[in-house]
C-alpha cells in the first residue's frame, strides 16, 4: 500500500525487481490502513514522474465489504469497468484486492452454472455432459425407479376403476370422457411444471409462482369446463355432461397445484425436478383426475 503523497516515480521505483501476486493496480491507503483509492499500472506507466499517487489515483473504485457473494462482487467490478476490486470492512479499511484473472474465474463458473440451471441441471453443465454420455447400465438405473412408480400409478389407476365397475357398468357413458379428464388435467399440469421447473432453475422463489399460476389453473379449469359441457351433452344424459364438466374444471385446478408443489418439494429435497418430477406428476395427477371424475359421478350421477 502506497501513500497518497507518493510520487509516480518512486512508486514505480519501489516496485521494480520485486514479485507480485497481481500487479494491475496499486492500493492506496492512508496512515490508519483506509482505502484512499486505485491506481492502474497503465496509469502508472502513462504519468509524469513527479505526479502524486493522489493526482492519479481512482476515488471512487468497486468495492465490496468482505464476504459479498462472489458473482455479485465480480460483475460490480466489471460494471465499474475495472480490472480490480477491492474488499473493504465497514470501518473504511482495506482488506485485500481480488485480481482480474480470479474476477474472470468467478464470472466463468457463474455462467457456466447459469447456462446449465437454465438447461434444467442443478449441478452444472459437467453434470450435465456426463448425463448424456453415462453407459447403457447408468441411463437405465437412473430412469427405471421413476417408471416403475409410474406402472405402480397405473396399477393403482386400475384398481380404483375397477371399484367403480357396476356404476360405470350402469351408465357407459361416464367412461367416455374419463381419458379426457386425465388428459387435460395433464396437459395443464405439464404446463405450470414446465413454467415452474423453469422458473426454480434461474432462483425464482416458489412464493412468486404460487399465486398467479393457481388463479391461472381455476380460469382454465373454468374454461375447459365451459368449453367441453356442451360437446357432453351431445351424449344425451345431463348429469354425465355435469360429471365431466365438474369434473375437468377441479382436476386442472388441482393439477396446477400438484404441479407446482412436486418440483419445489423435489428442489428442496436437492434432485432435480427437470428429471424426476414430470414421471412423478404424471402419476399423482392421473390417479388424483380419476378419483375426481369418479367420485363426482357418484354424487351427481344417481
Amino acid at each position: 500500500m502506497f501513500a497518497p503523497a507518493t510520487k509516480a516515480g518512486d512508486a514505480w521505483t519501489r516496485m521494480l525487481g520485486r514479485r507480485f501476486d497481481s500487479a494491475s493496480d496499486i492500493v492506496v491507503g492512508d496512515g490508519d490502513g483506509r482505502l484512499y483509492g486505485l491506481v492502474s499500472v497503465e496509469r502508472l506507466l502513462a504519468a509524469d514522474p513527479g505526479a502524486t499517487l493522489a493526482e492519479l489515483a481512482d476515488r471512487d473504485p468497486p468495492v465490496v465489504a468482505p464476504g459479498m457473494d462472489q458473482e455479485i462482487a465480480a460483475w460490480h467490478a466489471v460494471q465499474h469497468g475495472e480490472s480490480s476490486l477491492a474488499i473493504v470492512d465497514p470501518s473504511g479499511r482495506f482488506k485485500g484486492l481480488v485480481p482480474r484473472r480470479r474476477l474472470l474465474r468467478v464470472l466463468l463458473e457463474e455462467h457456466d452454472e447459469d447456462m446449465a440451471r437454465l438447461g434444467g441441471y442443478l449441478r452444472g453443465s459437467k453434470a450435465a455432459g456426463s448425463a448424456a454420455e453415462e453407459s447403457i447400465g447408468r441411463r437405465f438405473a437412473h430412469r427405471m425407479p421413476w417408471l416403475l412408480l409410474g406402472l405402480l400409478g397405473a396399477m393403482m389407476s386400475a384398481g380404483i376403476v375397477a371399484s367403480f365397475e357396476e356404476r360405470l357398468a350402469a351408465n357407459v357413458a361416464l367412461a367416455f370422457f374419463l381419458p379426457g379428464v386425465v388428459y387435460m388435467a395433464d396437459a395443464v399440469g405439464t404446463q405450470t411444471e414446465a413454467v415452474v421447473v423453469r422458473g426454480l432453475s434461474v432462483g425464482v422463489s416458489i412464493r412468486r409462482l404460487t399465486r398467479g399460476e393457481s388463479i391461472t389453473g381455476l380460469i382454465i379449469g373454468a374454461a375447459m369446463a365451459l368449453a367441453f359441457f356442451p360437446f357432453a351433452l351431445l351424449y344425451g344424459d345431463p348429469r354425465v355432461a355435469l360429471t365431466a364438466a365438474v369434473s375437468l374444471f377441479a382436476a386442472c385446478s388441482v393439477a396446477s397445484v400438484l404441479a407446482m408443489a412436486l418440483p419445489w418439494a423435489l428442489n428442496r429435497l436437492g434432485r432435480d425436478p427437470a428429471f424426476g418430477s414430470g414421471p412423478l406428476a404424471t402419476v399423482v395427477q392421473d390417479l388424483v383426475s380419476i378419483t375426481v371424475y369418479l367420485l363426482t359421478a357418484m354424487l351427481i350421477v344417481t
